[in-house]
C-alpha cells in the first residue's frame, strides 16, 4: 500500500500520468466530434490527435525542470527521453501507420476480387503513429499540464 502513496505523491509520475490522461480523454472528444461516432478504443489507443504520447513525455520533463532545474542530469535524461519518443512517433510509427493502410487496402481489393482465402490477417490498426502537428498539439498540452500542476 505505501507504494501506491509513495507513487502517487509523486509529482513528476502525477504530471506524466496527467498529461496522458488528459490527451486520451481529448483524442476521444475529438474524434467523436469529427466522425459523429464514439470508439472506446480512442480512449487507449495510440494515433490521432493531440498525441497522448509527447504530452506523457512533455509533462514528465516539464514536472523535471520545475523540480530538479535545468541544469540536472534528471532533467537531461527526461528530455532526451522525450525528444526520442516524439521523433518515434513522427518517424517509424507514423510510416507503420501508413503501410498498414495501405495494406489493408490491398486485403479489401483481393476479397473483392473473390481471393478472401489469400489472408487470415484482421484488419492491421492503422492509427499508431502522428503528425508533426499532433506531436506538437501532445508537447504543449504536456508542457500546460505540469505548468499548471506546478504553478507555473
Amino acid at each position: 500500500m505505501q507504494f501506491f502513496v509513495d507513487l502517487f505523491s509523486n509529482k513528476i509520475f502525477v504530471s506524466a500520468a496527467t498529461g496522458w490522461l488528459v490527451a486520451q480523454i481529448l483524442k476521444t472528444g475529438i474524434h467523436l466530434f469529427l466522425t459523429k461516432e464514439f470508439v472506446a478504443e480512442r480512449l487507449i489507443g495510440s494515433g490521432g490527435m493531440p498525441s497522448s504520447h509527447s504530452a506523457t513525455v512533455c509533462s514528465m520533463a516539464t514536472a523535471t525542470y520545475y523540480i530538479y532545474g535545468a541544469a540536472s542530469f534528471e532533467f537531461a535524461m527526461a528530455l532526451i527521453f522525450a525528444i526520442v519518443v516524439m521523433y518515434d512517433a513522427m518517424g517509424v510509427r507514423r510510416e507503420t501507420g501508413i503501410q498498414a493502410k495501405v495494406l489493408n487496402e490491398m486485403i479489401k481489393t483481393f476479397e473483392e476480387m473473390g481471393k478472401s482465402k489469400v489472408f487470415t490477417v484482421d484488419t492491421l490498426k492503422e492509427f499508431v503513429g502522428h503528425t508533426p502537428l499532433q506531436v506538437l498539439a501532445g508537447a504543449l498540452l504536456g508542457i500546460l499540464i505540469a505548468s499548471i500542476l506546478h504553478g507555473f
